[in-house]
């Protein structure tokens, strides 16, 4: 018999400044027992959304509308720490992946070279 948490959707909100980008990763969700609850493209949007959404996860982009992914991460690892990101960014050279991974994100994809990878990461960050 499946267990409660196997049959509960991960909440998981989409904080990218592309509409098609988000548009995408929903997609690549449905079905998977993921449930986007929640889309921001600024940062204070993607803020005020995930605090109010309350997500398991955040699929977080390293550059959106007018500020950073890092803001993001920051402001709400400071208000609900337990909220789990994955950032998901064209910038993923070295120095980025140390900053947010250093800044509590649980994994970082590239999404030229990992984007097949986010569902599983997504799903590990169940606890």
């Amino acid at each position: 018999m499946p267990s409660a948490t196997a049959a509960t959707p991960l909440r998981v909100f989409l904080a990218d400044d592309s509409g098609p980008i988000r548009a995408r990763v929903a997609q690549l969700l449905s079905g998977r027992e993921m449930a986007v609850v929640g889309e921001g493209a600024t940062p204070q949007a993607c803020i005020d959304g995930i605090l109010a959404a309350h997500p398991d996860v955040v699929v977080l982009d390293v550059q959106l509308e007018g500020g950073t992914g890092l803001q993001v991460l920051r402001a709400v690892r400071e208000a609900q720490p337990g909220i789990e990101f994955v950032v998901l960014s064209n910038s993923a050279s070295e120095p980025y992946r140390r900053r947010y991974l250093g800044a509590g994100a649980r994994w970082f994809l590239d999404k030229s070279s990992e984007f097949d990878q986010l569902a599983a990461a997504l799903a590990a960050t169940r606890h």
